[in-house]
C-alpha cells in the first residue's frame, strides 16, 4: 500500500506523522496481514484502507497515549519523556551510558556504571499483550515506541506464528510471543507482572479483566480499546484508578481507556 496514502489515513490518530521508515514497515505489515488472512482469520476487515484506520489507527492513537513522541521515534535513542504532552500517561525510555574507553580506569569506570544502572530511573517499559491476535495494538505499539520490551499472549497457534512472522519481517527486536492462555499464565506465580498491559477485541472481555490485572506490577497501566458499553464492566476492578475514557477519532462507540494498578 503506498506509503502516502498511509500517512493521510493516520493523520486524525496521530501528532505528529509518522517517519518513511515506520510508514515502510507499515506497508510491510499490511501485505503480509492480507496474505496470511486468506489462510487463517485474522481479521474481518479485508480493505486495506479499513485496515490501517481501524486497526493501525486505534492502535497509534493508544500508543501516542502511552509514550510520547519524543521518546518514540524510531530513529532516535529512548530517553526520558518530555513534560509537554500532558495528555499522555507518560512512561519512561531507558537513558543511555557510555562504555569504558580506558584501560587504566576500566575497573573503576564499570563499578560507576553498574552503580549507575542499578539506579536508572528510566529503564524500558515491560509491555504486556493480551489476546493479540493480528497484533493491535502490540506491533504498532512497538513501531511506535521501539525501545519497549513487548510481550503478546496468543493462545492460538498460527496466529503466534503470524505475529513471529511479522516481527521477524519487520526486523523487530526485544519481543517474545508466547503461545498461551492469559488466565494460565496469570496463575503461575513465577510469570513476570508488567508495568504496561494492553487489551483489544478479545473474547469474554469482562472475564479476562481480572488476569489482566494479575499481571500487572504495582502502579503499572492498563491500556484499553473498548466499545463504550463495555466501560461498566471497569468498575468491576476495585484495585485500578481509571482517567476518564477518550473517544477514538472517526468513531461514535470506541474509546481508550487508561487505569493505573493501586
Amino acid at each position: 500500500m503506498d506509503t502516502a496514502r498511509i500517512a493521510a489515513l493516520l493523520q486524525p490518530f496521530l501528532e505528529p506523522s509518522l517517519s518513511p521508515y515506520q510508514l515502510d514497515q507499515i506497508s510491510t505489515y499490511i501485505d503480509l496481514l492480507l496474505h496470511w488472512n486468506a489462510r487463517i482469520n485474522l481479521t474481518a476487515i479485508r480493505h486495506p484502507e479499513e485496515i490501517v484506520t481501524r486497526h493501525f489507527g486505534e492502535s497509534f492513537f493508544l500508543a501516542r497515549h502511552l509514550f510520547p513522541k519524543s521518546v518514540a521515534s524510531a530513529s532516535s535513542v529512548a530517553r526520558a519523556p518530555s513534560s509537554a504532552n500532558a495528555d499522555s500517561a507518560q512512561l519512561p525510555a531507558k537513558s543511555q551510558l557510555s562504555n569504558p574507553c580506558h584501560p587504566e580506569r576500566s575497573q573503576a569506570k564499570r563499578e560507576a556504571i553498574g552503580s549507575a544502572k542499578s539506579k536508572d530511573p528510566y529503564p524500558a517499559p515491560q509491555v504486556l499483550d493480551i489476546g493479540s491476535g493480528a497484533g493491535f495494538p502490540a506491533l504498532p505499539l512497538k513501531l511506535w515506541a521501539p525501545h519497549i520490551h513487548l510481550t503478546l499472549i496468543e493462545s492460538n497457534h498460527k496466529k503466534a506464528a503470524f505475529l513471529r512472522e511479522v516481527a521477524r519481517a519487520l526486523t523487530l527486536t526485544n519481543i517474545n510471543v508466547i503461545a498461551d492462555r492469559a488466565e494460565v499464565l496469570a496463575a503461575r506465580p513465577d510469570f513476570p507482572r508488567t508495568q504496561v498491559v494492553t487489551l483489544r477485541a478479545v473474547e469474554h472481555f469482562a472475564a479476562i479483566l481480572p488476569h489482566a490485572v494479575t499481571l500487572m506490577a504495582p502502579n503499572a497501566t492498563l491500556a484499553l480499546l473498548i466499545g463504550a458499553a463495555q466501560i461498566p464492566d471497569l468498575t468491576t476492578l476495585t484495585t485500578v484508578k481509571w482517567h476518564p475514557p477518550i473517544p477514538v477519532p472517526h468513531s461514535n462507540t470506541r474509546v481508550l481507556s487508561i487505569g493505573i494498578h493501586e
